[in-house]
């Protein structure tokens, strides 16, 4: 995108983000109002641009919305410490290596229950009965 101000066609085709959504982020206020033609089209500048980019990237990396708020606000304060940055950015990653261990404790569980299974009828399937177990014992349940 140039310096001249586009349409919201024209940041979604570059941005990758659907209109929708870059609406939503606008009644949200983590996009600024944009400026209006006299036709009221919506005109984006290279700013917008750039934080809906941030915004978009943030989101693919599962920041929630209050911590991408958080790292819009810090982001307006460029000579501010990035002590708070490292803090969310540190708490998301926290979170995520949690989500990863459960995850691998679910695969585990999931891989015995499928090399257990010798095949043949439901009534005798070995799955079904140890999620059948997991349900009347739910503290062997992965993630309880």
């Amino acid at each position: 995108m140039t310096a001249e101000k586009h349409t919201i066609g024209q940041l979604s085709r570059a941005t990758g983000c659907k209109i929708p959504t870059i609406r939503y982020y606008e009644r949200i206020g983590m996009l600024p109002e944009p400026d209006r033609t006299a036709g009221n089209t919506r005109l984006y500048s290279l700013n917008d641009f750039s934080r809906l980019s941030f915004i978009r990237c943030c989101s693919e990396l599962g920041f929630s919305q209050a911590a991408i708020r958080e790292l819009l606000n810090l982001s307006d304060r460029p000579n501010a410490s990035c002590e708070a940055v490292t803090q969310i950015a540190q708490t998301h990653l926290d979170d995520i290596n949690q989500r990863v261990d459960r995850l691998g404790s679910m695969k585990a569980e999931l891989e015995q229950m499928v090399a257990s299974c010798r095949g043949g009828r439901v009534a005798q399937c070995r799955i079904i009965e140890r999620l059948a177990e997991q349900v009347s014992e739910p503290v062997l349940c992965v993630g309880s």
